[in-house]
C-alpha cells in the first residue's frame, strides 16, 4: 500500500511493498511539504468516485439507453475516473517489475482491474481501484495517528542555542555548540543540549521525554537534557555534550531504529506473503483456464471474470499492512508512556516473560543513602557535629549523606583511611574513629553486640577510644516498587530475582518487603552474569529479563533476552546496551511495557486470524462463481480497512 508515498509513510510502504532494505521515520515530523499532495489525493477520490455513482446510476437505476448501449462512452466515463486512482498503482508495479519482483500487491491490483475493463466489466474495475484507494487514505491516517507519539519526540528538537562568546550571548545552531560553553535559555524554550545547571534552581517539563506530566526541579549541578522545557526563570547551563552526543539525539536514533529489528510474527507474514501471492497468481490462472479441460459449456469470460475476483480477493494487503502497523503502533504507545523499545521482535518478548531479574540499587531503591537512625550515649547535636566533620573529608555516598543531613562548622584534622573500615582524625583536639564495626574490633572497642544484628549499613563512633553510639544508613524503596513486583505476578510471571552487590543481609531485606521469590546479595557484576548463565541453563525455553541500570550492569543487560535500563535518559550506556529503555525511574513500567506488548501481540493474532478466514471463505466462493467482484473488494479493503482500525486501538489504550 505504498499509493501515497510520502516519507512519513516509507517504513509502513516498504513492508508492504516487500521492499525492506531500508527503515526511515526521521521525517515524520515533517509532513507539511505532503500536505497539498494528500489533499489532491482526496479529490482525487471523491471525483472518481462521483463518476463511479454516476455511472452506476445511469446503468441500473435510470438504464438510460444512451449510456448503456454506447461501449466507447462507458469506456470513456469509466477510464477518467479509473486513471488517476489507478496511475500510481501501476507505476509502483512497472517499478517492482523491472527490479524482477512481479508478484506483489500492485501486480495483483493492475492485473485482476485491467482485466476487468477488458471483459467489459468496467464499474468492477473502477470500484476495486477505488476502495483500495480509500483503503490507502485510512491507512495513512492510521500510520500518521501511530507515528503520532514519535513525531513528540522529534518535534522537540530544538533548532537554536542561546551560547555566550565574546562578552555575549549570541543565537547559533545545537550543533556548533562545543563542550564546557555557557549556553542560557529562556522561559518557554527547549534546552538545546546537555549540560549542568549554573543556575540555582530551575523548573523544567521532560513530559515529552519521560511521559510525566508533573513539572521537575533541578538545583545548581544538575545534570539537564536536550528537549527540557524551562518552565521558571531564565537559567544558564555548562554544556558536557555536543548536541550528536545528547541523549536526546541517542533516544532518537534508536526510535528512528526500531523498526529495523522486526519480530518473530512479523518476520513470518512477510515470508509467508512472499510465498503465498506467486501462488494465488497461478492459482488465478488455473481457474481462468483448467475449466476447459473439465467444463462442457465453459465460458472464458465467465472464467477469466472468476480468476479475477481470486485475484482481488488473494491479495495479502490486510496481512502485510496491518502486522507492522500493529507492532509500530506498539512502539508509539509505548514511547507515549515513557517507554522506548528498540524493536518490535521486544515487543512480542516482553508479551511472554518467564523470569525478571532486577538489580537492587537504583532500580528497585532510589540510589540515594539517607540516614535512618541515630543512637547516642552522649549529647546528639555534639554527636552529629563530630561525625560529620570526619565524613566531610570522605567522598563515600554514605559520607555524603551524614554531612548534607547533619552540617557542621567543625573542622577535622589529621583525617587518614583505614583500608576497608573507616577513618581516624581528630575534632577539637578529641581522637575519633569513624566507621564499620570491623573497625572497633581492630581497635579492640567494646561495643553493644546488638548492633552486629542491624541490617541497615551502619557507621559507629569512637570517641577517645570509648564508643558513643550509631548512625543507621538505607537506600530507600521506590515508591512504586511493590507494586512494581506485585503487577508482574499478577501478569504470569514465573519469578522474580534480584540481584545486588549491596550485602546480602539488606538484599533479602529489601527482597521481602517487595515479595520478591528470590535474592541474591555482595555479588560483582561478573556474579551477576553467573546467575543469569545458570537460569538460562536451568530454563532454557524460559524468556528471561534484567533490569539493571544500563552502566553497572551493562554485560548482564546484553545476556538476557530482554535487557531493560531504568532511568535511562541520564545513561549514555543505558540507551547503548539495553533492548528496552524505561525513561523514567518507575519499576513500575516495566509492567506497563508488559501489558503493551501483550496488546500489541493480540492485536496483531486478531488481524492476521480475521484476514486468513475471510480471504479463505471469499477465495472459495469466488473460485466457484458465487463472490462477484464486489464482495471480492470486502474481501481484499474491506478487511485491511477492519484490520487497520483493529491495529490503532491501541493508541487509545490507557495502560498501568
Amino acid at each position: 500500500m505504498t499509493q501515497f508515498n510520502s516519507s512519513s509513510n516509507e517504513e509502513i510502504n516498504k513492508t508492504c511493498s516487500h521492499n525492506h532494505n531500508s527503515n526511515n521515520i526521521s521525517d515524520c515530523g515533517h509532513n507539511h511539504a505532503h500536505s497539498h499532495d494528500e489533499m489532491s489525493n482526496k479529490y482525487i477520490v471523491i471525483a472518481s468516485l462521483l463518476l463511479l455513482s454516476i455511472g452506476l446510476f445511469l446503468t441500473y437505476i435510470l438504464k438510460a439507453e444512451w449510456f448503456c448501449n454506447n461501449k466507447t462512452l462507458q469506456i470513456l466515463w469509466y477510464a477518467v475516473a479509473y486513471i488517476p486512482v489507478a496511475f500510481p498503482v501501476l507505476k509502483e508495479a512497472t517499478k517492482l517489475a523491472l527490479k524482477k519482483d512481479f508478484f506483489n500487491e500492485f501486480s495483483l491490483m493492475g492485473i485482476a482491474t485491467i482485466g476487468a475493463f477488458l471483459i467489459g466489466e468496467y464499474p468492477e474495475g473502477v470500484a476495486v481501484m477505488l476502495f483500495y484507494t480509500i483503503g490507502e487514505l485510512f491507512q495513512e491516517k492510521a500510520v500518521n495517528k501511530a507515528k503520532g507519539n514519535i513525531k513528540a519526540l522529534l518535534d522537540i528538537r530544538p533548532n537554536e542555542a542561546t551560547v555566550y562568546r565574546n562578552n555575549q550571548y549570541i543565537a547559533t545552531k545545537p550543533e556548533d555548540v562545543k563542550i564546557g560553553e555557557i549556553i542560557q535559555v529562556k522561559v518557554g524554550e527547549k534546552i538545546p543540549l546537555d549540560g549542568e545547571l549554573l543556575t540555582d534552581k530551575g523548573s523544567f517539563n521532560t513530559s515529552a521525554l519521560t511521559g510525566e506530566s508533573k513539572p521537575s526541579t533541578y538545583k545548581k549541578g544538575n545534570t539537564v537534557l536536550t528537549g527540557m522545557i524551562n518552565l521558571q526563570n531564565v537559567v544558564e547551563i555548562k554544556t558536557t555534550k555536543l548536541y550528536k552526543d545528547s541523549s536526546l539525539a541517542k533516544i532518537l536514533q534508536m526510535v528512528q531504529e526500531a523498526s529495523a529489528r522486526k519480530a518473530p510474527t512479523e518476520l513470518y507474514i512477510r515470508k509467508f506473503a512472499k510465498v503465498y501471492t506467486p501462488i494465488v497468481f497461478f492459482l488465478a490462472v488455473a481457474v481462468a483456464f483448467l475449466p476447459a479441460i473439465f467444463v462442457e459449456d465453459y465460458s472464458i469470460k465467465d472464467w477469466i471474470y472468476r480468476a479475477l475476483v481470486f485475484l482481488v480477493i488473494s491479495c495479502p494487503c490486510a496481512l502485510v499492512i496491518s502486522v507492522p502497523l500493529g507492532y509500530f503502533g506498539g512502539i508509539g504507545a509505548a514511547s507515549r508512556n515513557g517507554i522506548l523499545f528498540k524493536g518490535s521482535n521486544y515487543l512480542e518478548l516482553m508479551a511472554k516473560l518467564d523470569i525478571i531479574v532486577m538489580d537492587k540499587t537504583g532500580t528497585l531503591t532510589e540510589g540515594v543513602f539517607k540516614v535512618q537512625k541515630v543512637e547516642t550515649n552522649i549529647d546528639e547535636s555534639s554527636f552529629t557535629e563530630i561525625v560529620s566533620a570526619i565524613e566531610k573529608q570522605s567522598t563515600h555516598p554514605i559520607a555524603k549523606a551524614i554531612v548534607q543531613t547533619f552540617p557542621t562548622l567543625k573542622i577535622a584534622t589529621n583525617v587518614s583511611e583505614i583500608s576497608g573500615k573507616g577513618l581516624y582524625g581528630h575534632v577539637d583536639e578529641q581522637k575519633i574513629l569513624v566507621g564499620n564495626t570491623a573497625l572497633l574490633k581492630h581497635y579492640n572497642i567494646t561495643y553493644p553486640h546488638h548492633i552486629d544484628d542491624i541490617v541497615e549499613s551502619i557507621v559507629v563512633v569512637v570517641l577517645d577510644n570509648q564508643y558513643i553510639g550509631f548512625i543507621t544508613i538505607a537506600d530507600q524503596i521506590k515508591t512504586d516498587a511493590k507494586k512494581a513486583i506485585d503487577l508482574m505476578h499478577s501478569a504470569g510471571v514465573k519469578q522474580t530475582i534480584v540481584l545486588s552487590g549491596d550485602k546480602d543481609s539488606i538484599t533479602q531485606k529489601v527482597a521481602k518487603e517487595l515479595n520478591i521469590d528470590s535474592a541474591f546479595g555482595g555479588l560483582l557484576p561478573e556474579g551477576k552474569v553467573a546467575q543469569v548463565e545458570k537460569l538460562k541453563k536451568q530454563h532454557p525455553n524460559y524468556a528471561i529479563a534484567f533490569v539493571g541500570d544500563g552502566i553497572n550492569d551493562a554485560p548482564v543487560l546484553a545476556l538476557s533476552d530482554v535487557g531493560i535500563a531504568m532511568g535511562g535518559l541520564g545513561s549514555d550506556a543505558a540507551i547503548e546496551t539495553a533492548d528496552v529503555v524505561i525513561q523514567t525511574d518507575q519499576p513500575s513500567k516495566i509492567a506497563t511495557a508488559m501489558q503493551i506488548g501483550r496488546e500489541t501481540r493480540k492485536i496483531v493474532i486478531q488481524n492476521i486470524t480475521l484476514a486468513l478466514v475471510v480471504k479463505i471463505i471469499v477465495l472459495i466462493l469466488g473460485a466457484g462463481g458465487v463472490a462477484n467482484m464486489w464482495e471480492a473488494v470486502f474481501a481484499d479493503v474491506g478487511v485491511a480497512l477492519l484490520a487497520i482500525l483493529n491495529a490503532i486501538r491501541i493508541q487509545r489504550m490507557k495502560f498501568v
